[in-house]
């Protein structure tokens, strides 16, 4: 599958710049983002990551998280906000989106965040729980990679809470995670996506 040089998942994107604030509303939290073409949800915070933040168990309240394709990060920021004694780690392809992530993370006062591609993560990291709206549109085998890379990545009784629309594979992707030995409930179905829960098989 060729991917278009001006899309989210581009380490650079060609879109031209054009900032824009975003809010976030969740409950009594409110963050101002600031957003940008060329990075994912750039435009207003996506349906998807709404219900992984609303119906997904709230973060261990230490340790490290992961947000594995971060944007511009909204779900970073608001598990550094629940869990300010963790450490979250928001990795992202895309340099505008860690740019921003970083700048949003200083605004909104939240220290504990760290913004980076993925290769600087250091090698012997493990995760007490990653969250992510993954890049399904990179296409099924790179997604697959991905997953394959930082899910192992867990620590011993963590878990994955992942938001994936149902008519862009949600299922397949779950009976796939399956196949591959981890298991996977789907812990809520809201608005034509499902949050599925994935840990090491017991």
């Amino acid at each position: 599958m060729s991917i278009p040089k001006s899309h989210y998942f581009e380490a650079r994107p060609a879109t031209a710049s054009r900032p824009r604030t975003v809010r976030l509303r969740l409950g009594a939290l409110e963050l101002a983002l600031q957003a940008d073409r060329g990075v994912f949800g750039s435009k207003g915070i996506d349906a998807g990551t709404m219900i992984l933040l609303r119906e997904a168990p709230p973060p261990p309240l230490s340790g490290d998280l992961l947000d594995l394709g971060s944007g511009y990060g909204p779900i970073a920021l608001v598990l550094a906000r629940r869990a300010p004694e963790s450490h979250v780690w928001a990795v992202d392809v895309n340099e505008r989106a860690i740019e921003l992530t970083r700048a949003n993370a200083a605004t909104a006062q939240t220290p504990n965040v760290s913004a980076m591609p993925p290769e600087q993560v250091p090698d012997g990291l493990r995760f007490d729980a990653i969250y992510s709206n993954p890049p399904v549109r990179v296409g099924k085998a790179p997604l697959h990679d991905l997953l394959l890379t930082w899910l192992p990545r867990l620590k011993p009784g963590g878990a994955a809470y992942l938001v994936v629309q149902r008519n862009l594979g949600s299922d397949s992707l779950a009976k796939w995670l399956g196949e591959q030995g981890f298991d996977v409930t789907r812990l809520r179905s809201k608005k034509g996506y499902r949050v599925l829960e994935v840990k090491a098989a017991s």
